[in-house]
C-alpha cells in the first residue's frame, strides 16, 4: 500500500527532526499511533495478479501500517493503527499522550494518513450527498453542505515535557462517540459539545 511506504518516510522524517536517530531508536520504548481509515489498495490488489502473492496479506492492512515503522527502526512501544474514519489520527493523538501519561512509552510518533486510490468511494459518498457539490467544506457554516475528501500525510514526535524541547503542547485531548444522532453519520451537537468541553478540562 502506498499509504505504508509513505508513512515510513514521513513517519522517520518527523522522528528524525525531532532528533532521534534509527540507531538510538532502536530498542527503545518509542510508540507508534497512526491513524489510517482507507484501504483502497486492497481492492485494486484484489483485481490484479499480485493479489495472490504471500505479500498481499501484509500489503493493505491496517495494523502494518504502523508495524512496518515499528519492524524497520526496531522499536518496542506500542504500536497501533487506529480507524475511527475522519478522526483516526486525532485518537491516535489521544492514545499517544495516554501512553506517555501511563508510562507505557518515553517517546512517540503520532501520525495520520490518508490517500484516495480509486473514485469508489468517492463516487458512493457523492450519491449518499456526503460530499459538497462545490468541493468545498463549510465547517460550523450556515453554507455547509457537506465535506470535502483530501489527500494528506503527516507525523510528529511526541514525548512528557522533561524529555524533549517541545515546539508545541498538547493541554487536553478526549475520545467519545455521537451515540444517536440523524443518521450514523450525522454529528449529535451536544455530544460534540461534551467531547470539546472534557478535552479542555
Amino acid at each position: 500500500d502506498p499509504q505504508q511506504r509513505l508513512m515510513l518516510e514521513r513517519g522517520y522524517t518527523a522522528l528524525h527532526s525531532a532528533k532521534y536517530e534509527r540507531r538510538t531508536l532502536s530498542g527503545t520504548l518509542c510508540g507508534i499511533f497512526v491513524g489510517v481509515s482507507a484501504s483502497e489498495y486492497g481492492h485494486l490488489l484484489a483485481g490484479s495478479p499480485a493479489g495472490g502473492s504471500v505479500y498481499s496479506a501484509t500489503s493493505s492492512t491496517h495494523s502494518i501500517v504502523s508495524g512496518r515503522l515499528s519492524y524497520v527502526l526496531g522499536l518496542h512501544g506500542p504500536c497501533v493503527s487506529y480507524d475511527t474514519a475522519c478522526a483516526s489520527a486525532l485518537v491516535a493523538c489521544h492514545a499517544g499522550v495516554r501512553a506517555l501519561q501511563l508510562d507505557e512509552c518515553k517517546t512517540g510518533l503520532v501520525a495520520g494518513v490518508n490517500m484516495m486510490l480509486t473514485p469508489l468511494v468517492g463516487t458512493m459518498f457523492a450519491v449518499a450527498g456526503m460530499t459538497s457539490p462545490t468541493g468545498r467544506s463549510f465547517t460550523f457554516d450556515t453554507r455547509a453542505d457537506g465535506y470535502a475528501r483530501g489527500e494528506a500525510c503527516g507525523g510528529v514526535a511526541v514525548a512528557s515535557a522533561d524529555r524533549m524541547e517541545a515546539l508545541a503542547n498538547v493541554c487536553g485531548c478526549a475520545v467519545r462517540q455521537d451515540g444517536r444522532s440523524a443518521s450514523l453519520t450525522a454529528p449529535n451537537g451536544q455530544a460534540q459539545q461534551g467531547v470539546l468541553c472534557a478535552s479542555l478540562n
